[in-house]
């Protein structure tokens, strides 16, 4: 509640009219956090709760992460952990630098719990990110890297592209995140066609062994929106399963605007893709669809519309392994993060209990 009360009001009054502008001052204040070994530390101890589990291969200290598109540039990766996370994914990150769209593009509908952004990847690059990682302390949990296609570069050289950003961040990462799924990149989300993602896939995973040299390769996982047909979903898990790909992340922002109350009508003309609550059961939809359709084969990050503790197990028992959390913090605070891992580690202790009776 003190976030309710005290920080939040503060922070939408920053961005009143622009939501950015109180992104940009909470990515300050989370830097210098960042920076600050002893307080980070002390703050670790008080806030990470421990439910441990591992996917794909990594042990997660807890199963709740930071969702992408909050700290595109890595500047703040100590401060997580710091909040309660058991993981982050930064990014999104192109190989080339670029400006994003023009401001103002974050919108918030908060009677709605929702927000609406048209970023455009804004970020610095990919080389700048790796050498901004090479330069840092260690990170106290595991680092999702999200990468996107360069708007300058057209869709014939997309593989290139990514692989170039791969290259760059690949010994930095424990996994990999392949988004071809944001709205806001002209053209982008072509890329989950069967053809075009196949392409991408054996490219990735082939640069991935090459990178590797002989030690196991780094997850690859794949970013879906949940503006996708049942049928064109299938189509495209039956790629990732072909393809060897690790996971997927379910999902990204929507096109859709169900749920945004008529008082913010305006909010919802802005183009760009919707995160928050209106997503809580699309995403939850989907996390169950692709747990049913690949048999449990493809461990699921589940991500979009959490904004409670009850939100994050709700998408555990629909078949999420891990869930990721953006627009919860932003109006609920960091107590959802440490709230839901309590929820998570209540229910498997209860489950553990149950099949030992």
């Amino acid at each position: 509640m003190l976030y309710q009360n005290l920080a939040r009001p503060v922070l939408f009054r920053i961005g009143r009219g622009d939501a950015e502008r109180a992104h940009d001052f909470t990515m300050r204040w989370l830097t210098r956090l960042s920076e600050q070994r002893q307080v980070r530390n002390a703050l670790i101890k008080a806030n990470r709760l421990s439910a441990p589990v591992t996917v794909c291969g990594i042990p997660f200290p807890n199963p709740i992460g930071l969702a992408a598109g909050l700290d595109k540039n890595g500047v703040a990766v100590g401060a997580w952990p710091a909040l309660g996370f058991g993981f982050a994914e930064i990014g999104t990150v192109t190989a080339l630098p670029q400006p994003g769209n023009p401001q103002p593009r974050m919108f918030r509908a908060k009677q709605s719990q929702a927000i609406v952004n048209r970023m455009g990847f804004n970020n610095e690059g990919a080389q700048a990110l790796a050498a901004r990682l090479q330069a840092s302390p260690a990170v106290d949990c595991p680092l999702g890297i999200s990468i996107g296609k360069s708007k300058a570069v057209p869709l014939e050289g997309a593989i290139d592209d990514y692989l170039t950003s791969l290259r760059f961040l690949y010994p930095f990462a424990d996994y990999i995140a392949i988004n071809v799924s944001s709205p806001n990149t002209p053209g982008l989300r072509q890329l989950q066609d069967a053809g075009a993602l196949r392409a991408l896939l054996g490219a990735l995973h082939a640069e991935g062994v090459r990178l590797a040299a002989g030690r196991p390769t780094r997850p690859i996982l794949v970013k879906i929106a949940p503006d996708l047909t049942e049928p064109a979903l299938a189509q495209l898990l039956g790629v990732c399963l072909e393809s060897g790909v690790a996971g997927v992340i379910a999902t990204n922002t929507t096109l859709g605007r169900d749920g945004i109350i008529p008082a913010e009508d305006a909010v919802a003309a802005e183009p760009g893709g919707m995160s928050g609550k209106p997503l809580t059961l699309v995403s939850r939809e989907i996390v169950r669809f692709v747990h049913r359709e690949t048999n449990g084969r493809l461990p699921i990050i589940g991500s979009g519309g959490i904004m409670t503790p009850d939100d994050a197990q709700a998408m555990f028992d629909a078949g999420a392994s891990l869930v990721q959390i953006y627009s919860g913090l932003i109006y609920n605070g960091p107590g959802v993060v440490r709230g839901s891992a309590r929820r998570y580690r209540k229910t498997v202790r209860r489950h553990q209990s149950a099949a030992h009776s």
